[in-house]
């Protein structure tokens, strides 16, 4: 009888695997180094190492985070976008290159645009018109498709994207194409954009169909050779990606919609964070993700991950923040994150003034920091925070990993003492200043520039650099309270044992709220329909599906929404309680309303989730607040950035701090995935499920 939920996250440095006995609810951790060129190549050594002991027969289901999609468009090596063409309304086919009147680089007379996904030559155009009530002017030329057709098997073209005017209040003639294609070509991947994103909008509908049909050839190669190797060593347990709303869907949801998991990666961790908080009864949580390469920041309000329905993949990225026209829009549910290149393998250096630099260029998993010992020769955080006495100095990851402070002194002291006039300890310190203020710039962006008290949060810390930064970040943002899961560097992987199938679908409404009437019920009800079937599709029990109502609204003239709950029934009372919502809504993000103005509903949306089992964890009896003696494993000299000195400092083993054991910082815990330093005059604590409770102390 199949036991074991097993989740694997690929990150830039190490690729993480978690598994869950649902008979007594142990865990079994394993990590290993990344395999940038070839991910699946991580992720089968994982299950490999798992299956040492175990039968496959035992896997219950495999859940799986990946970057590969943003990996690829970014233009990461091996991950070429293949040849994709586009299908437009006669006079559209230029929308991608002409976008929106915006500029990231407002002052750069050479500013150079994102490259576009889809060649001149690739896009066609065919003779149609619908108009924006819907109603067909103009009726497809259904030769001209098969002409097209015959064009696109010529140039050899992997994917289309069908993006026709007004196809999201008439998808009959997008459909009339696909149904063409679909005959002539069979194998060709099809991104139709009135399936894909059917919103108002017409170069984010079709900037979100393009990026679809890129990552559609890539996105089902790679699955397909996680399934192919997964039954090759006799798994045949059903495999499911954590998409970017943070649900998860099953194998081939995720093939026909692979821009659903653009940001699958970050999205476990914040789902990880909401779900273990609402365990210890918080609900107001900063999420904090740091790894090797980057950091992550999220809020969680009232229990719940911030959503945003627009986001642009690939672009770049300014201190934490996206810079808008500098990527691809993508009309889809996302996590609300802020993000930096700021990790364990961040590189440090000396520029042309002699000033000290940290990123944003990783060592990543080859060849690594200097310390690890496989021919990185470029200092990074990880060894600075050697250096500092901060990390084991013989080994990591229980003693599987050896470590080479030598190799990380003579790093820092080749690469920016020469270059510099500081000492190693004050390089090292600098390097973990530096990295520091780049990240509480992110927690400041999902907390302070939301509006949001982050003296009122507490900060949930993980990945495996996360914990030794918590506490100088908490101090730079007042927060007084920090909560370390038992395994912070496998918390992510964690994470993914967590979230439910969701599917989410929205229908275009274009109505004025005081004038709707049954059309509203009859989209929700529609949606609600058609996510029930993707969900049973994918094995969830009619019994265990849930319905999240919700509409985009604004005043009448606004081109940007804001999104309200709804309740079950949208009749006529509800719809003035909505424009109510709207306006506090409004009034709370805008700082005014306007209780005259009609108010327009412009999209209904439905989130439609299909509950699954959680992870449940005892909750274990406390015991003696003294730290037994064992668990104090020895003592170093940590340097603290707050005196400028080394301080004796204990070193405790986490497995071997018990429910209740209290201690005062200076102090540090080690375990396999992760090291906490916790700071003086901060106090650490276990709580009854395990968790390490930081909390800052009053002088």
């Amino acid at each position: 009888m199949p036991i074991y939920r097993v989740s694997i996250d690929i990150g830039g440095t190490f690729t993480d695997l978690i598994a869950l006995n649902e008979t007594n609810g142990a865990f079994v951790n394993i990590k290993i180094p990344s395999t940038p060129n070839d991910p699946a190549t991580g992720f089968i050594e994982a299950l490999k190492r798992f299956l040492i002991d175990k039968n496959p027969d035992k896997i219950k289901t495999i859940n799986h985070a990946t970057t590969i999609a943003v990996n690829t468009l970014l233009g990461q090596t091996g991950l070429e976008i293949p040849k994709v063409a586009s299908i437009s309304t006669e006079g559209f086919k230029d929308i991608l290159e002409i976008g929106r009147q915006r500029r990231h680089e407002l002052y750069n007379l050479y500013m150079q645009k994102p490259p576009i996904l889809v060649q001149r030559q690739f896009r066609f155009e065919i003779s149609e018109r619908i108009n924006s009530e819907g109603k067909i002017l103009q009726s497809i030329d259904e030769q001209k498709v098969h002409s097209i057709a015959c064009k696109l098997q010529e140039k050899d073209v992997r994917a289309v994207a069908i993006t026709l005017l007004f196809s999201y209040t008439n998808s009959a003639h997008e459909k009339t194409i696909e149904r063409i294609l679909q005959k002539d070509i069979p194998d060709i991947f099809i991104s139709r954009s009135s399936e894909i994103a059917p919103e108002q909008r017409e170069y984010e509908r079709t900037s979100t169909a393009v990026v679809n049909a890129c990552l559609m050839p890539i996105i089902s190669s790679y699955i397909k050779k996680l399934i192919t190797e997964i039954n090759l060593i006799g798994i045949h347990a059903p495999l499911y990606i954590m998409q970017s709303d943070g649900g998860l869907a099953k194998e081939q949801i995720v093939t026909e919609r692979p821009v659903c998991i653009v940001e699958s990666g970050p999205a476990a961790g914040v789902i990880a964070s909401s779900f273990y908080a609402r365990k210890i009864g918080l609900k107001n949580i900063l999420s904090f993700d740091m790894g090797g390469t980057t950091a992550k920041a999220g809020t969680i309000l009232a229990g719940k991950p911030e959503i945003v329905m627009e986001y642009e993949v690939a672009g770049k990225i300014h201190s934490g923040r996206i810079i808008k026209g500098s990527g691809y829009p993508i009309k889809f549910p996302f996590i609300d994150l802020a993000e930096c290149s700021a990790g364990g393998g961040t590189i440090a250096w000396v520029d042309n003034t002699c000033s000290l630099k940290v990123g944003p260029t990783s060592a990543g998993a080859i060849p690594g920091p200097p310390c690890y010992g496989k021919g990185g020769q470029k200092p990074t955080v990880t060894d600075a925070n050697l250096v500092l006495g901060r990390l084991n100095p013989k080994h990591l990851l229980g003693g599987e990993m050896p470590i080479f402070p030598n190799l990380a002194k003579e790093a820092l002291q080749k690469e920016i003492c020469q270059k510099t006039d500081l000492n190693l300890e004050t390089a090292a310190i600098g390097i973990v200043k530096i990295v520091n203020s780049q990240m509480s710039k992110i927690l400041r962006i999902v907390s302070i520039e939301r509006g949001l008290d982050p003296r009122k949060f507490a900060l949930v810390c993980f990945g495996g650099a996360g914990p030794m930064h918590a506490c100088a970040l908490a101090e730079e943002l007042s927060i007084s309270k920090i909560i370390v899961p038992p395994n912070p560097g496998l918390f992510s992987a964690q994470g993914l044992l967590t979230p439910d199938i969701i599917s989410e679908n929205v229908q275009s409404i274009m109505t004025r709220a005081d004038k709707t009437d049954k059309k509203l019920e009859n989209a929700f009800e529609s949606l609600e329909a058609k996510a029930a079937q993707t969900l049973i599709s994918q094995g969830v029990k009619s019994e265990n599906i849930l319905f999240e109502r919700q509409l985009d609204m604004h005043y009448l003239g606004q081109s940007y929404e804001l999104i309200i709950s709804v309740s079950r029934r949208a009749h006529c009372i509800d719809l003035k309680k909505m424009v109510e919502s709207f306006h506090k809504k409004h009034k709370a993000v805008y700082g005014y309303r306007r209780d005259g103005e009609p108010v327009e509903i412009v999209n209904a949306r439905i989130k439609a989730i299909g509950l699954i089992k959680k992870p449940l964890e005892k909750i274990k009896k406390i015991e003696d607040h003294q730290p037994p003696a064992e668990a104090a494993l020895q003592s170093r000299h940590v340097f603290f950035e707050k005196s400028m000195k080394y301080e004796s400092t204990i070193i405790y083993a986490r497995n071997g701090l018990m429910n209740g054991n209290s201690f005062m910082g200076p102090a540090i815990v080690e375990q396999y995935d992760a090291t906490t330093i916790v700071y003086p005059d901060w106090r650490g604590r276990i709580d009854s499920f395990g968790n390490l409770i930081l909390t800052r102390q009053e002088r």
